[in-house]
């Protein structure tokens, strides 16, 4: 436990909680010329991490005037006295997380996410102990992602196919950015429904819809009876596969309108070839089993939405749930979780839905493994992510709505599953809202208040 007096501890509030530590209340001046970081003679890394070496050199690039910044993980020990003197007590920790997969999606196809916008939330990732950035890119309203195998996805299908598209060098520097703090990208391409916008683009990709026996030239999912759709995909993807080099990639599989295949002849005709009588989840899964083997040839996993194993689509045994759907929620984690397959969870983490209050404390009382189940079910809960779908956010309002919201989530999937305390919580949090505000992240306030640096005229 912290042995802080009261002054102290209202300055010093690590985000989020380490596993254990043990602080005294011996407390060391930090001064700027001799200050330095250095490897442990412990260390299995030394200097020859790069990854290390590179946030020792950011951490002194953005602490010019000695503001200790927390670029590094434990930095946010460093406090500033009522004198203005920079402090640090004696601490030791042990540390680790508690789950392996602790993720942020964010959606660039509702609206445009300006490639500095996603670099900030990297940064304020890095800072929450977050480590997936799951990347929503595409769906129905655009298709930023500018692909070199199939180049008028982008250019018929973003808002815009110069200024609202993300080139191969943004994608590549997202990706390294990210790298560089310990965050792994993981790409969403949502199939076969939310792909209006890939129709702009490929021709004869999307069903037809029918108003009776005439087309309405209106269009649905993507057509599952045409082996041009199943060319395309394996196209598609073997460029995806190289592009992003996570071992995962998020195929979607969620929130397929079945009304434009109902209403189409030669969908029809094939169910009754099929066998598959009215029932078009059994389409569904035909064409989803065809997606996950051309996906499964690039030697890529696969991430989907929770409909794709409720339909009952065989899948790889390394293949990754997502349970996202609010009703229901324990007993989804329990049969996913019976059936094998590793899960994470991101049904009580919608932080796009938004209220009056604190709406921060909801996310941090979940308990992620609350459901029914044995040890090893439990064990295949990898994790979570706090999901900003983008219906009413760009990068005027992404960030603030964002954080210090995230936090929450953050510390829910790092901490130990002891660190409850709502009230202790609140203190910390405050705290780190400020950091996260000192460091340029315009994060919101949680309540009443104000931020120390105010004094300062920052």
């Amino acid at each position: 436990m912290f042995s802080f007096n009261l002054k102290e501890q209202d300055e010093i509030s690590l985000w989020p909680l380490p596993q254990k530590f043990q602080s005294s209340a011996v407390a060391f001046k930090l001064s700027p010329a001799s200050f330095q970081i250095v490897h442990a003679k412990q260390s299995s890394a030394g200097p020859s991490c790069g990854l290390l070496e590179n946030a020792f050199r950011r951490y002194e690039l953005h602490s010019p005037l000695f503001t200790f910044e927390p670029v590094l993980c434990y930095k946010r020990l460093v406090y500033e006295d009522y004198y203005g003197v920079n402090k640090i007590n004696k601490t030791d920790i042990s540390d680790f997380p508690r789950f392996a997969h602790r993720g942020i999606l964010l959606d660039s196809s509702r609206h445009f996410l300006p490639l500095k916008v996603i670099l900030a939330n990297l940064e304020a990732m890095a800072m929450n102990k977050f480590n997936v950035f799951h990347w929503h890119i595409v769906d129905d309203q655009s298709f930023p992602y500018m692909s070199r195998t199939f180049p008028e996805l982008s250019q018929k299908g973003a808002y815009h196919p110069f200024t609202h598209v993300y080139t191969p060098s943004d994608v590549k520097m997202v990706i390294e950015f990210a790298r560089m703090r310990g965050i792994r990208v993981i790409p969403e391409f949502d199939t076969p429904g939310h792909t209006e916008s890939w129709g702009n683009g490929q021709l004869d990709l999307l069903t037809p819809c029918y108003s009776g026996s005439s087309p309405s030239g209106t269009f649905g999912p993507v057509n599952p009876i045409l082996n041009s759709s199943y060319d395309f995909m394996t196209q598609f993807f073997k460029e995806i596969s190289t592009v992003f080099p996570d071992a995962y990639i998020h195929l979607g599989g969620d929130e397929v309108d079945f009304r434009c295949w109902e209403s189409n002849p030669d969908i029809q005709k094939f169910m009754a070839q099929q066998g598959f009588g009215t029932d078009y989840s059994k389409l569904e899964s035909f064409y989803i089993q065809r997606l996950l083997d051309i996906v499964a040839a690039t030697k890529k996993g696969y991430m989907v939405w929770q409909e794709v194993f409720d339909n009952g689509v065989k899948l790889k045994d390394d293949t990754v749930v997502e349970v996202w759907m609010g009703n229901k929620m324990e007993e989804e984690l329990q049969n996913v979780t019976r059936a094998g397959f590793t899960t994470i969870l991101s049904a009580p983490w919608y932080l796009d839905y938004i209220s009056y209050g604190q709406d921060w404390q909801h996310y941090y009382k979940v308990e992620p493994l609350s459901f029914p189940g044995t040890d090893a079910q439990k064990k295949l809960v990898i994790g979570g992510e706090a999901c900003l779908w983008g219906e009413y956010v760009d990068a005027t309002n992404l960030t603030p709505r964002l954080w210090p919201r995230a936090s929450a989530v953050a510390e829910r999937l790092w901490s130990d599953k002891s660190v409850t305390d709502v009230g202790n919580a609140y203190n910390r949090l405050v705290q780190h809202r400020c950091r996260m505000v000192k460091r340029g992240i315009p994060a919101e306030p949680l309540f009443v208040g104000h931020c120390r640096q105010e004094y300062k005229g920052l």
